[in-house]
């Protein structure tokens, strides 16, 4: 196996691809490889291999020439192998989505798994937290998606003329963005003045904390109060309209 796995590194392939292209575990990959002859493999996973290298068995390896060609070839159809089996994984999942909606979902979940399984420094898994609060929030601050935007068109993937949002908003964001990625990407302004920017920004997001702490406080006795005056002891299905009710009707006494 010395042979396959110098081919493998020649042609960039990792562990982590080649182990999803086979539909097995990087483990299980590991164990293959370390099998000195591809005629003990499973039958499946070695005409897959074969098929990829596009060779008709193992000896093959020492005939192959590694020209840019056949890189291009070999990665085509590594990444068709990997999209096909990541469909397969979620594709039962994706039925009430039409085709451009299912191929996006397949796209994205396959490339998060593929960041977070070779995440060694948990670098992926901190961002894509973050992700994942930023989706979260997408309905209640439109910014969120004017940053996306603007991202994907400094990237080169989108027209910088394309606005999907409010173009008035969007260009107003992307045009106060890119001063902003200009003045960071220059070495940004005096420490003492980022400092103290930094410092309003914390105190801005401390307020906010503590002004939604006082609101669930607020709304928290306010419940005790409504269950108390209907004589229940907690919130049901059956009860829960007109503890709402109620909820409501002893706010509006404070207006």
């Amino acid at each position: 196996m010395k042979e396959l796995n110098t081919v493998l590194t020649e042609l960039g392939i990792s562990k982590v691809r080649l182990a999803k292209y086979l539909g097995v575990s990087r483990q299980m990959l590991y164990n293959y490889l370390g099998i000195e002859d591809i005629n003990n493999w499973p039958k499946e996973k070695a005409a897959k291999l074969l098929s990829l290298l596009n060779i008709e068995d193992i000896n093959g390896l020492k005939d192959l020439k590694i020209t840019g060609e056949y890189i291009i070839d070999v990665e085509n159809r590594l990444n068709e192998g990997v999209k096909d089996s990541s469909n397969k994984e979620v594709i039962a999942d994706l039925k009430g989505f039409n085709k451009k909606e299912q191929e996006l979902l397949s796209d994205i979940i396959s490339l998060l798994k593929e960041k977070l399984s070779s995440d060694k420094t948990k670098d992926y898994y901190n961002a894509f937290v973050y992700l994942f609060h930023f989706i979260q929030s997408m309905e209640t601050n439109d910014e969120l998606k004017y940053n996306l935007a603007y991202f994907s068109k400094s990237l080169g993937f989108t027209d910088p003329m394309e606005f999907n949002f409010n173009k008035d908003k969007q260009f107003v964001f992307e045009s106060i963005m890119f001063s902003a990625m200009t003045l960071y990407n220059n070495g940004g302004s005096s420490k003492n003045k980022l400092g103290d920017a930094h410092k309003r920004f914390v105190q801005s997001i401390e307020q906010k904390k503590e002004e939604k702490l006082s609101r669930t406080q607020e709304l928290n006795t306010v419940k005790i109060q409504a269950l108390k005056e209907l004589g229940y002891m907690e919130i049901n299905e059956d009860n829960a309209k007109e503890v709402f009710e109620k909820i409501a009707e002893i706010q509006s006494r404070k207006v």
